[in-house]
């Protein structure tokens, strides 16, 4: 079985992606987790760029990595000058990585007009400088930039340039789709070349600029390229780098390659999820293989195929890649994705049984009515209690009152909310401030639960989204809330909707915490 060598730049090249951010001690916590996925290089940044990525590198050194190897970035010598006396390259030598990484320039419209020196000076800068760093002692890899539409308009000139850091003892020489605009049928023509020429030299650098950055690493592969740079997540400059996200399950999976360390791909989507964390960038639900909605089923007669055989609407197991198989419920749903749900919250229902049609009958009129359950699944669980009458309400409403004042134009809003509601019998009666009316409205209702249900403190609200079902109304319109909640360990979705905004919140606020409350009695019972 042979091995593709796996080059992460996410913290380099997926650093220049807009949005994105890591801080220092999120790289080092980036990097050990890549090191421990597999991973057989890291890029960690632009040696010459900051001193964050100094920092970084000279961390890494005082405590190495056990499997990666981790790359300091930089570029070749500038025109005219020695390479021992460029302060890129002797960044590159102070940075005290096995590894580093060069680019230069394979186009003669930007040796012409970004360089602005001739095509032999750049040849010569190329071969100095990877001479000069093998000298050093490291391990270096060449990419090769822009050298696709360097090919595209002289090949023999592109070809050089890589033939001058061949000769000068490149150990890895990268062919870079740089503007990302290559169709993958041109590279992996191009590449098979190079390979032929190169041999296991040759690597592969896409982007993503085309939406054919992921489809370029495996054309590049199948033509024999033999080592492949992308980022987590894709993300990189302008459309994102190739994404290792799908290239690495691609190769593992669909063609047969070994990458990683045996057992890694089961990490593949908590690795995603951390580094979208680390990068400070909400989840993408669409990516492949890793994304929410990557297994999620809608569709009845989806959902009906999915139960009977998961192969005939799953590509991959989804736990291979450390998913999971969800059922989403809208107007769209069978009884098969009732009967799903039910079985997930332990309920012994019969397909065909009433208590099934009747769940389905009640979402239907509830999504007439504006409800949607997609993102709400925690209210649709309440849902299903509430049709099969095994609903206990934890707290009923009496009464609240919400008011929002601002007392001159310098002023700030000031929102303040009083609730009134029966726990266990008893009418409590509360007061909450906060910075509008719901997160008023939300002090008010934690603060009449939590002396009853003490687990209520560790609910959070992390997201609240509104959307405007009939805007024709205009301030008259019906008005859907979707929360979504977290105690740090589960997370869930609920939803309410009226004519009024704040009555919207507080459905949705009610059910969050009522969730909780039935997740923790859940787990209860089954302990």
């Amino acid at each position: 079985m042979k091995r593709i060598e796996i080059y992460d730049t996410t913290l380099r090249d997926g650093a220049q992606g807009e949005g994105v951010s890591f801080s220092g001690p999120g790289k080092i916590k980036v990097a050990r987790l890549l090191d421990e996925f597999g991973v057989d290089y890291i890029e960690g940044g632009y040696a010459a760029s900051n001193p964050k990525d100094m920092e970084f590198f000279h961390e890494l050194a005082r405590h190495p990595l056990q499997h990666a190897r981790v790359a300091a970035f930089g570029s070749t010598r500038r025109a005219n000058i020695q390479a021992s006396a460029d302060g890129n390259l002797q960044a590159l030598i102070q940075a005290r990585t096995s590894v580093v990484t060069i680019f230069g320039k394979s186009w003669q419209l930007h040796v012409r007009d970004v360089l602005k020196t001739t095509d032999e000076e750049n040849v010569q800068m190329i071969g100095d400088s990877v001479r000069f760093l093998k000298e050093q002692g490291k391990e270096v890899v060449y990419d090769a930039e822009h050298f696709f539409d360097g090919y595209k308009d002289n090949p023999a000139y592109a070809v050089s340039t890589l033939i001058a850091a061949n000769e000068a003892g490149a150990d890895r020489i990268v062919l870079c789709d740089t503007n990302g605009g290559t169709m993958y049928y041109e590279l992996a023509d191009i590449t098979e070349e190079l390979v032929r020429r190169f041999g296991g030299k040759v690597g592969i650098h896409p982007h993503n600029d085309s939406e054919l950055g992921v489809a370029n690493a495996m054309a590049a592969i199948r033509a024999g390229a033999m080592h492949v740079q992308g980022t987590i997540n894709g993300f990189g400059e302008r459309c994102g780098n190739a994404n290792l996200c799908s290239i690495i399950p691609n190769l593992a999976e669909k063609m047969g390659y070994e990458v990683l360390r045996p057992g890694s791909l089961k990490k593949l989507k908590s690795v995603a999820q951390f580094v979208y964390e680390m990068a400070n960038v909400r989840p993408n639900p669409k990516m492949p293989y890793v994304g929410q909605s990557a297994f999620a089923h809608k569709a009845g007669m989806h959902v009906d195929g999915v139960q009977k055989n998961p192969r005939s609407f799953e590509h991959v197991d989804p736990a291979s890649v450390g998913n999971e198989r969800r059922v989403l419920i809208s107007e769209l749903s069978g009884t098969s994705n009732i009967f799903l749900k039910a079985v997930e919250m332990g309920l012994q229902l019969d397909k065909k049984s009433p208590e099934v049609k009747a769940i389905l009958s009640e979402l239907e009129l509830l999504e007439k009515q504006g409800y949607e359950f997609e993102a709400a699944e925690a209210s649709f669980k309440l849902l299903i209690q509430k049709v099969l009458k095994a609903h206990k309400p934890f707290v009923t409403l009496e009464g609240f009152r919400a008011i929002v004042e601002k007392r001159s134009k310098d002023e700030a809003c000031i929102s303040e909310a009083t609730v009134k509601v029966l726990v266990h019998g008893e009418q409590v009666h509360t007061v909450g401030e906060g910075d509008g009316p719901v997160d008023a409205l939300n002090a008010a209702l934690r603060k009449a639960l939590e002396t009853f249900y003490p687990a209520i403190k560790d609910v959070n609200l992390v997201d609240y989204h509104v959307r405007i079902l009939d805007p024709e109304e205009a301030t008259a319109a019906k008005t859907r809330v979707l929360i979504e909640s977290t105690d740090g360990h589960d997370s869930w979705g609920t939803v309410g909707v009226s004519e009024n905004i704040i009555e919207a919140s507080w459905e949705a606020l009610v059910d969050s915490v009522e969730y909780k409350l039935f997740l923790d009695e859940q787990k209860k019972n089954a302990s």
